[in-house]
């Protein structure tokens, strides 16, 4: 499942934003932030938990969200569908210049 950022916890530290990698934390507003679902693999492949519940000084701040439930191989798919675009998408870049 998808981690999540509670919004009433969260203390807008920005310590998980380029931790992250996917990408898939992103400001919500001037003190929050929030973790989009299709990006969070919970960091699976790379870390050996969501690198972003390891660095929240906040404790509870982010946790597993409940409703989006994922099983291991779904994460490994998702991630393994993250680093392909990545890959395509810095292709495409190197292309173009």
């Amino acid at each position: 499942m998808a981690m999540m950022i509670h919004e009433d916890a969260c203390i807008g530290c920005g310590v998980c934003l380029p931790e992250c990698p996917n990408g898939a934390i992103t400001q919500a507003s001037d003190w929050s932030y929030f973790i989009r679902f299709g990006l969070c693999s919970e960091c699976f492949g790379v870390h050996a938990a969501p690198r972003c519940v390891s660095l929240c000084p906040i404790p509870q701040c982010i946790e597993a969200n409940q409703k989006r439930m994922e099983t291991p191989e779904d994460l490994r798919r998702k991630a393994h569908r993250i680093a392909v675009q990545r890959a395509f998408a810095a292709f495409d870049k190197a292309k173009g210049q």
